[in-house]
């Protein structure tokens, strides 16, 4: 080989190192972007895919923010995917009826007729709370037939799984994130046992169907026994649904009617307007 024709092959020998390194360089950013891609899409899912997995890791945050690992061990051990609680998430419709629709659905006379009896029944405890947070007992009432027909509808999904679900599906894995944190609160403070955390499909506790972050805010031990039980013990539900309302500006003694400081208040507690406005009406109803 002359020397030209070993400069040659060379220089064509150093072109292909060049060319291959850069393709190496060019695989290796690439399957960097894919492993970040990766990880990013591990945060949430729209499937169960990846759900035992984000579980496992989400633990670690939960304990960086106090959740003890015993409180852990009990609320989470064994929680799987619920693919049901997705579905109903993507499937609301009772608040797109007209008001109309959504009262007629919601209330009737049978319903009218059982809370007037149950504030004859509970009249002490409800003049107990009148007086100490001001939230007349129709509006009391009317939330408890509202949610749960006073006691009879609570709901019977695991509320930890349904949280662990929505936590870690995107649509609003925020919002649920936070849930999930109070749910396993109540758990660690001895409110509740995991198994007794039965309800809706999205995580609401007890009769008159609290997010565990309210439970957390507003839940009050008014009966004394040492516990706040929204489930199964009414002097602390009635009592903890008027001081959610009193820590809202409920205004003693005014009306609640539309265009009232306290209609505003009822909204706190759902913003959908045919929520509001049946509570509104079953009230008055309540009263006569």
């Amino acid at each position: 080989m002359t020397t030209q024709e070993f400069v040659v092959f060379e220089s064509f020998i150093c072109r292909v190192k060049s060319k291959t390194r850069k393709a190496g360089l060019l695989l290796g950013a690439g399957l960097m972007l894919l492993g970040v891609s990766s990880a990013q899409a591990a945060t949430c899912g729209d499937t169960g895919a990846g759900f035992d997995s984000w579980l496992a890791s989400y633990k670690k945050t939960l304990q960086s923010k106090g959740i003890s690992r015993s409180t852990l061990n009990k609320g989470l051990s064994g929680v799987t995917y619920n693919r049901k609680v997705i579905g109903y998430d993507r499937n609301q419709k009772s608040f797109k009826l007209s008001f109309d629709e959504f009262y007629r659905l919601r209330v009737n006379n049978a319903l009218i007729n059982k809370g007037r009896r149950l504030m004859k029944k509970h009249n002490g405890l409800f003049t107990r709370i009148e007086n100490e947070f001001g939230v007349p007992r129709e509006i009391i009432t009317a939330i408890w037939g509202l949610e749960t027909g006073y006691g009879r509808g609570i709901g019977n999904m695991s509320t930890l799984r349904s949280l662990a679900t929505l936590a870690y599906d995107c649509r609003r894995a925020n919002f649920f994130r936070n849930e999930l944190y109070n749910a396993l609160l109540i758990v660690q403070k001895g409110d509740l046992n995991p198994s007794q955390m039965k309800g809706a499909w999205a995580g609401e506790l007890g009769q008159t169907q609290f997010l565990a972050s309210s439970y957390i805010k507003f839940a009050i031990d008014y009966s004394g026994d040492g516990k706040r039980d929204l489930l199964y013990n009414t002097a602390d539900t009635l009592a903890s649904t008027a001081h959610f309302l009193n820590s809202y500006g409920w205004r003693k003694g005014q009306p609640w009617g539309p265009g009232t400081s306290n209609y505003g208040v009822i909204r706190s507690w759902n913003r959908a307007g045919v929520y509001v406005k049946t509570i509104q009406i079953m009230a008055e109803k309540l009263s006569n």
